[in-house]
């Protein structure tokens, strides 16, 4: 057994993926919890691939270099919860009868078998009854996380080098559904979707638990590089109008970018052009959703938990990607489901919507992961 889903010191959390390393710190404040320190470095392209660590000792640098540029208070502990990326771990929910608990230990230890796709003897393997919210069942839900071995012992040889102790590991979905989700209970089915810069994560969440998720590779990076590709700009004109202007109806757009020693000025005023690539990108996402979707809908097996039979009536987004202008009205007409950007302080502030400034929330969004992370690392205190 590994320590995938326990947790027994403070900790702080430390995001690890593709793209970049992330910091977070919580501190308990009465009934809420304060933002003690952040920070972000960007990885290179190279150092991690598909969650991989590539390139150990430049990545030891950069997480030693996140840690001495955090803002806010000065870091107490090197105790750390780390994310393990979702390509190279395995999560499952199944069912088993009820038993004693040294009874459940052996019969799930042999049941993940059946569902984890990597032999156990080469995994981190942990497991967690799911708490019901009717009590009146024959039998429980056991969520059970596994992650090889040797992806794990990469990550840890990294982090300790590093000067840090990794007290704990967690799959990237559980952080996500940790930081969205209101006292991690639901009552009915939620889609959460976190756009990342390098991948897309999708998690059904219902009850108490996490039910179902896939990994897409569409990402922010792609749709940037297709509106390059399509209005035959560069990357960086491309990202600027994704960012300034995303799908709002009327785009018009100076750009400047500097070359030598002078100035390249372009005005796009081509605004049904623009949506039009747009679009036609974010379709391929679109259908990927509702592929997800509709495998969702007939293998899921928890329907008497809390949620009726009924689809899936609400979806929160996540992740930087997530601050594409329109992209929450984009996918409720798109998919026909309510759609609303999702709120990272949701379990560290009291009444966060009213309290947090959409400025701040929208920054935050790329924090998602990591919020979660930290919040696991006060939760346990």
């Amino acid at each position: 057994m590994f320590d995938l889903l326990n947790l027994k010191t403070e900790a702080f959390g430390l995001d690890i993926s593709d793209s970049s390393v992330k910091i977070a710190k919580l501190e308990r404040r009465g009934k809420d919890f304060d933002l003690a320190c952040f920070g972000e470095e960007l990885v290179p392209e190279g150092i991690i691939e598909k969650g991989e660590i590539k390139d150990e000792p430049a990545l030891v640098k950069i997480i030693k270099k996140t840690l001495a540029k955090v803002k806010g208070e000065k870091l107490k502990t090197r105790e750390v919860i780390a994310s393990l990326p979702d390509e190279k771990t395995f999560l499952r929910v199944i069912q088993m009868p009820k038993m004693a608990p040294e009874e459940l230990a052996k019969a799930v230890l042999f049941e993940a078998e059946n569902h984890i796709p990597i032999p156990l003897k080469d995994s981190y393997f942990d497991f967690e009854v799911v708490d019901p919210i009717v009590d009146h069942l024959d039998h429980c839900d056991v969520l059970i996380v596994a992650a090889p071995q040797n992806i794990v012992n990469s990550y840890t040889r990294v982090i300790r080098l590093a000067g840090l102790n990794p007290d704990a590991f967690e799959i990237e979905s559980l952080s996500i559904s940790r930081a969205l989700i209101k006292n991690l209970i639901t009552v009915n089915q939620i889609l959460l979707i976190d756009f990342g810069a390098t991948r897309t994560v999708l998690i059904v969440f219902s009850g108490r638990s996490i039910r179902f998720t896939s990994l897409l590779s569409f990402s922010s990076e792609k749709l940037t590089q297709d509106l390059a590709s399509g209005l035959k700009i560069s990357i960086i004109e491309a990202e600027k109008i994704k960012i300034d202007y995303g799908l709002e109806s009327k785009i018009k757009v100076q750009l400047q970018e500097k070359t030598g020693d002078f100035n390249l000025e372009k005005e796009i005023t081509e605004d049904e052009k623009i949506l039009n690539v747009l679009d036609s990108s974010l379709s391929q996402l679109v259908l990927e959703i509702k592929d997800f979707l509709d495998f969702y809908y007939s293998h899921r097996g928890h329907e008497h938990l809390p949620p009726t039979r009924d689809e899936i009536k609400r979806i929160l987004i996540s992740g930087g990607g997530a601050n594409l202008k329109g992209f929450d009205r984009y996918l409720a007409k798109k998919l026909g489901i309510s759609t609303i950007i999702g709120n990272p302080w949701t379990n560290i502030l009291s009444e966060p919507e009213n309290r947090i400034p959409e400025e701040y929330l929208r920054r935050s969004l790329s924090y998602t992961k990591t919020l979660g992370l930290a919040l696991r690392g006060v939760l346990s205190e």
